[in-house]
């Protein structure tokens, strides 16, 4: 049966970002630069990663996975919200609302697991340095990434399944920017109270379990430090974790923001900006912070400008 059956609208509006009329160039001029910002640095470390051989580690190889997934993450929502704002125009249909949640709740699911299997990368790394390379084989490896992917796409089929059967009856006016999940679910005149519990449960197992992952192995990380403290394992330690903590900081420092912070007293134009900050921001500064603290992204970006420009030159020659 169509999705378009299920339901008696057949479109929604997006009532987009709270500014004003006279902003609306300034904001999407901002917006694309912070968007195309995002793509390009962050398919810049998917290409370092495959070009240098240095970078062919189990740490890099999930880093280009959470790359992939940041610009699979910020295309899912941004382009739309920018033609909304450029053409003024803020509907979206049914499908096309469907399809954009779908895809947002595969990606959020899939930056909180690859968090997840970053950080017991970071912990072995650290704990088990002599059995590193036995421990983060490449076949478990591609098992790790392969589950992320795996469980993303079932969890969201799994909400997105019980979203299609509900009605919308009068309202379709969405008071975001963004099909999300939460605000359909409020706007549907139907029973919502299975599709409340399994959000309950199973999603906030998958918030849960990954970010107890990361604080149990970031818990070992430093009781192994502080055994034997020095300067030098103090700065190795920081060096190895510090971008990945930098990234987790931010990645759920803004969505507790959204989910756990708020309230019904909160004002929809707050949690639209905490929205733009981890579909928008984040996004865009996790290749800074890889890069910039990274030695070995660093070389690798030199020696990929050392080849363009030669071959530049034997191209004038």
């Amino acid at each position: 049966m169509r999705w378009e059956n299920q339901s008696s609208v057949s479109e929604f509006l997006l009532l987009g970002l709270p500014i004003r009329p006279e902003q609306r160039g300034l904001f999407f001029s901002l917006f694309l630069s912070m968007y195309l910002t995002t793509v390009l640095g962050n398919l810049l470390i998917i290409l370092l990663i495959r070009l240098d051989s240095r970078l062919h580690t189990p740490m890099y190889f999930f880093l280009s996975h959470l790359a992939f997934s940041d610009v699979s993450f910020s295309s899912v929502t941004v382009p739309k919200m920018l033609w909304n704002m450029h053409t003024n125009q803020k509907s979206i249909p049914y499908a096309g609302c469907i399809s954009q949640m779908y895809f947002f709740v595969v990606c959020v699911c899939l930056d909180d697991l690859l968090l997840a299997v970053m950080a017991y990368d970071r912990y072995v790394a650290i704990c088990q340095p002599l059995h590193y390379t036995t421990i983060m084989r490449q076949e478990l490896c591609v098992s790790l990434a392969a589950g992320c992917w795996f469980f993303s796409f079932l969890h969201s089929l799994l909400h997105t399944l019980l979203l299609a059967p509900l009605s919308f009856c009068a309202d379709n006016i969405i008071p975001h920017f963004f099909c999300d999940l939460s605000a359909l679910l409020k706007m549907s005149c139907s029973d919502i109270s299975l599709n409340e519990l399994v959000i309950l449960i199973e999603g906030g197992l998958l918030v849960i379990l990954p970010l107890s992952g990361i604080l149990g192995s970031y818990i070992r990380i430093w009781t192994t430090v502080l055994r034997d403290p020095s300067a030098k394992k103090f700065l190795k330690v920081l060096s190895t974790c510090g971008s990945h903590l930098l990234v987790v900081s931010l990645y759920y420092g803004t969505l507790s923001e959204i989910y756990l912070f708020s309230s019904s007293s909160t004002s929809s134009d707050k949690n639209i900006t905490a929205s733009v900050m981890y579909m928008v921001v984040t996004p865009m500064l996790n290749p800074f912070i890889y890069s910039l603290r990274n030695r070995d992204m660093k070389r690798a970006l030199e020696t990929l400008v050392n080849r363009a420009k030669f071959l530049m030159s034997n191209h004038l020659i």
